[in-house]
C-alpha cells in the first residue's frame, strides 16, 4: 500500500527566516530594490491610504548619487538649515564616539550608538514644534541634541551621578525631558507607540494643537503594543505619526523575523487604512520632507501617518552586543542608501555652500563641545566614581502620599 493510500504524512516542520548573510560572506546589496531620487509622487495631505498605496512599497528618496536635491519632496529646506542639521548629525556622532568610550572605561554600564542613524531624529525634530510629544525608543538622541536640551544633562544622566535629571531612577540613555518633548524612554519595547497614540487622543479631546509621534523599531513591531496602537490611532484618527525605524537588525535578530511575509513594515499600516510611507532613513533632506508632510497631516486633523525610515545600524546594538557574531563586518559598508553625514555633506560641497576644510574645522568644533561637557558632568561624579543621588530618591516623586509599608522602608533604610 502506498504512502499516499495509509494516510501516512510528511512531518510538519517550520520556516525559519535567516539573514541572506552571515560572518564569512560578502554582502552584496545589488538585489535590493532603491528607485531613483526624486520619482515618489508627494500627495495633498489630505489623501486617503487608498490612493497612495504604492508609497508604503517603494522608498520616498531626494538626494541623488550626484549629491543634488531632485524630485516633488526637495526643496524644504533653506541652505543654512541644512548646515545646522549636518552640525546637528555630526554632533550625535561626536557624543556617541565620546559616551562609547566612557562605557569602555567603566564610566557608565551601558551605551547605544546610533552611528548610521543620525538623519531620521535630527530631521523629524527640526518639523515638529513647541509642545509636540515624542515617545521614543532607543537611538533617538538626536530628538534632544538637534534642540537646546544640555548635553551635559544627558551624560549626567549617562553617568547616574548626583547631577543625574533622573535621580539614578533609569538606565543609562532613557532620557527625559517633558520640555524638550521626550517622554522617558521605556526598556520594555514597543510600550511607546500605544503611549503615543493616547497622548495623542488626549491632545485631541482637550481641543489642543500638539500632535505626537511614537518611535520603534523593526523587531518590535512583533510586540502586541504595535498593533494595538494601529487600532486606536486608525480608529479614533489620532493625530500622531507612526514610526518605524527598519535598521535592518534587532540586537541580534534580523528584520525579517519580525516582518513575517509582509512585504514592507508600511504595508502594515494599509490594513487599517492609515496612509503608510517608506522613506531613505539616510537621507536628511527626505526624511525632514516626509517627517514635515505627516505631522502637518496630523496638525490639520488628518489623522495618523505611519513612516517606515529604511536605514543601517552600522553599529552594535549596545555596549552588550557583538555584531561580528551574526553579521559580516563590511556588511554595513556594502549598505547601498550610504552614510548620511557624508550625503548631507557632499549635498552641500556641490552647491558650493560647504567644502572639506569647513567640515574638518566643523568635526574639530564640535568634537571640542562635546569634551567640555563631558569634562563639567564628570565633575559630578560617574557611575564608579560618585558622587550619586541619595538612595532616599527611590521613595520619593512616586505617590502624593507615601503609603504606610514604603514608609516603613525607608525608616529601615535610614533614609
Amino acid at each position: 500500500m502506498s504512502e499516499k493510500a495509509n494516510g501516512a504524512a510528511k512531518p510538519l516542520s517550520l520556516y525559519v527566516p535567516e539573514p541572506e548573510f552571515r560572518p564569512g560572506d560578502k554582502p552584496n546589496f545589488s538585489n535590493v530594490p532603491i528607485p531613483k531620487a526624486g520619482e515618489a509622487e508627494r500627495p495633498p495631505i489630505d489623501v486617503s491610504a487608498d490612493d497612495i498605496r504604492k508609497l508604503a512599497y517603494t522608498i520616498i528618496r531626494v538626494m541623488n548619487r550626484d549629491g543634488e536635491a531632485v524630485g516633488p519632496w526637495a526643496g524644504e529646506l533653506s541652505e543654512e538649515q541644512v548646515k545646522e542639521g549636518l552640525e546637528d548629525m555630526m554632533r550625535v556622532r561626536a557624543f556617541d564616539a565620546r559616551m562609547l568610550m566612557a562605557q569602555r572605561q567603566g564610566k557608565t554600564s551601558f551605551y547605544m550608538q546610533c552611528l548610521g542613524e543620525e538623519a531620521i531624529a535630527c530631521a523629524f525634530r527640526k518639523a515638529l514644534k513647541p509642545g509636540d510629544m515624542n515617545f521614543p525608543t532607543y537611538r533617538q538622541q538626536g530628538l534632544l541634541l538637534s534642540t537646546d536640551y544640555p548635553m551635559v544633562d544627558m551624560m549626567n544622566q549617562i553617568y547616574s551621578n548626583a547631577a543625574d535629571p533622573l535621580n539614578g531612577r533609569q538606565l543609562p540613555i532613557m532620557y527625559s525631558s517633558k520640555e524638550h518633548g521626550f517622554f522617558t524612554i521605556s526598556g520594555n519595547l514597543a510600550t511607546q507607540f500605544i503611549q503615543g497614540v493616547g497622548w495623542a487622543m488626549a491632545s485631541a479631546i482637550k481641543g489642543d494643537t500638539k500632535v505626537a509621534a511614537s518611535w520603534i523599531g523593526d523587531g518590535s513591531t512583533a510586540e502586541s503594543d504595535f498593533h494595538s496602537a494601529l487600532v486606536f490611532a486608525s480608529t479614533y484618527r489620532a493625530p500622531v505619526v507612526l514610526n518605524i525605524v527598519n535598521n535592518q537588525w534587532a540586537i541580534s535578530t534580523y528584520q525579517g523575523i519580525a516582518r513575517g511575509r509582509a512585504a514592507t513594515f508600511a504595508s502594515r499600516g494599509l490594513g487599517f487604512g492609515i496612509p503608510s510611507l517608506r522613506v531613505d532613513g539616510n537621507d536628511y533632506l527626505a526624511v525632514y520632507a516626509v517627517s514635515k508632510w505627516a505631522i502637518d497631516r496630523a496638525r490639520a486633523g488628518y489623522g495618523p501617518t505611519l513612516i517606515e525610515h529604511v536605514t543601517y545600524r552600522a553599529g552594535a546594538h549596545s555596549t552588550s552586543d557583538d555584531p561580528s557574531a551574526y553579521r559580516p563586518k563590511e556588511e554595513s559598508d556594502a549598505w547601498p542608501l550610504g552614510d548620511p553625514v557624508e550625503r548631507l555633506k557632499n549635498y552641500l560641497i556641490k552647491r558650493g555652500a560647504w567644502s572639506e576644510a569647513q567640515h574638518v574645522q566643523a568635526r574639530e568644533m564640535l568634537e571640542a563641545e562635546v569634551a567640555e561637557a563631558q569634562k563639567q558632568a564628570e565633575k559630578n561624579g560617574t557611575l564608579h566614581d560618585g558622587p550619586h543621588s541619595s538612595p532616599r530618591e527611590m521613595f520619593e516623586d512616586v505617590f502624593a502620599e507615601t503609603p504606610l509599608h514604603l514608609r516603613r522602608q525607608r525608616q529601615e533604610a535610614g533614609v
